[in-house]
């Protein structure tokens, strides 16, 4: 989680279009909006479709900053309202529960 934190601190897009995936995330409909992006039926948990999003994200930035012929800003946006869904949805789950110590052998140390 902590690469996916650091790749998502990095990104740096155009102010007009960070506003406007703000205003969109607040309505953020992630059933319907990953199954458009990624062509699932069901959504997957938000750390694999983080991962995925980030890739989709940097072809539509790659065409962006080309000017290709196809690229669609209002697609580029919904990644970013998806980026910032999933890295909230992420944020807010709860943290994994310790692994409980099945051995019931204590932890080794090492003597240096």
């Amino acid at each position: 989680m902590h690469d996916i934190r650091a790749t998502l601190d990095r990104l740096r897009r155009p102010p007009l279009m960070v506003r406007a995936a703000r205003i969109g995330a607040e309505h953020y409909d992630r059933a319907r909006v990953l199954r458009l992006l990624l062509g699932v039926q069901s959504p997957p948990a938000p750390a694999p479709a983080l991962r995925r999003l980030i890739e989709i994200e940097a072809g539509e930035e790659q065409d962006r900053k080309t000017r290709a012929a196809h690229y669609s800003a209002a697609r580029h946006v919904t990644v970013l309202i998806a980026l910032m869904g999933e890295a909230r949805s992420l944020a807010e789950a709860p943290a994994p529960a310790p692994q409980p110590n099945a051995s019931r052998i204590p932890a080794l140390r090492c003597a240096t």
